[in-house]
């Protein structure tokens, strides 16, 4: 018997042409565009905090090196407000031009999704992950009156004034927010909780002397230096070398006190997979750069070049940590 393929007649060929062509044709099409110039236009970048603001510094400080590496002015776009939503609902909703991207904290998933009741957006299904900008560290600063010079200190004086102080963070359910909430779980302490439209507000309020203390990044270290703030400790699993002096919160006695706060980079859902390849591969460049290094650790910030594989199971992983504090703690918006 010969084989099927030999009683293909004229006809069926050339009734199978136009078909066969038509596969051809979209295979090439689909070729042409994975491998069409990108960016093409000013790359915009949503930075999920105001001006001023660590997540605003890290980004600027790679804003020119990344607007050379893509051959395009990259533009920063701040929106803070409602613990990053803002930000991830203007990406959601008006980033679909292909060239629109996104600085946000990973609790944007973490904890978002728990905290407000109904979200703009959905971080699950309208984003995607793209590279880590970096992971961070809280310390617990105070106003440059407060009468305390450690933490012990702190601990007891925040203990015998139930009620009459105040501490800031950088919105509700941010790692600030959370770090402040551990701190008075673990310590059955009170005070009144300040959220702020991103961390710089809080600083300046606790330097001015409007609120007693907050935990912030490492943006305070120069206005530590200068007197205008004290730095206690640091609510991390362990020191950091950008500040070696500083104890973290359980070796000084108040417990396991741990808010690390990485900043993501996100994307649309639909933007193309070529496109978020280049844009990886670019930050993770730079992350690699020892300049780049340093001057993320004069702010407090460890430069760490991840996959966008990775970023997910590092939000996985942070799920499971702070899900429970905000729940038994009951944060909510107000």
């Amino acid at each position: 018997m010969k084989p099927t393929f030999a009683r293909l007649t004229r006809r069926s060929l050339l009734l199978l042409a136009p078909l066969a062509v038509g596969l051809l044709g979209g295979n090439a099409q689909a070729q042409t565009a994975a491998n069409a110039p990108w960016p093409t236009k000013p790359v915009r970048l949503v930075v999920a905090f105001p001006a001023g603001g660590l997540a605003d510094v890290m980004a600027r400080m790679l804003q020119p090196q990344l607007s050379e590496a893509l051959g395009q002015p990259v533009i920063i776009d701040n929106r803070g407000g409602a613990s990053g939503n803002v930000a991830g609902a203007e990406v959601a909703r008006n980033g679909g031009d292909g060239h629109t991207f996104m600085v946000n904290v990973t609790t944007i998933e973490s904890v978002n999704p728990l905290m407000f009741d109904r979200m703009p957006f959905d971080p699950a299904k309208d984003l995607q992950h793209v590279a880590l900008l970096a992971n961070t560290q809280l310390f617990l600063i105070t106003r440059p009156n407060m009468p305390v010079n450690d933490v012990k200190e702190f601990v007891a004086y925040v203990k015998a004034n139930p009620g009459k102080l105040s501490y800031g963070s950088a919105g509700n359910g941010t790692t600030p927010h959370i770090a402040g909430e551990l701190f008075k779980q673990l310590n059955n302490a009170f005070a009144t909780h300040i959220p702020y439209r991103g961390a710089a507000p809080a600083i300046q309020d606790v330097m001015a002397g409007q609120i007693d203390y907050a935990f912030a990044p490492g943006t305070v270290f120069q206005s530590v230096r200068a007197g205008k703030l004290k730095l206690l400790g640091v609510a991390s699993a362990h020191r950091t070398q950008n500040f070696a002096s500083a104890p973290t919160m359980e070796e000084a006695g108040a417990g396991k006190v741990y808010a690390d706060t990485p900043f993501a980079v996100y994307a649309p859902a639909a933007m193309p997979a070529a496109h978020v390849a280049r844009m990886n591969r670019e930050i993770n460049k730079l992350l690699a750069l020892p300049a780049i290094k340093a001057r993320f650790a004069e702010v407090g910030a460890d430069a760490v070049a991840l996959t966008p594989a990775e970023v997910k199971a590092l939000v996985q992983a942070e799920i499971a940590i702070f899900g429970p504090v905000v729940k038994t703690r009951g944060i909510k918006v107000d």
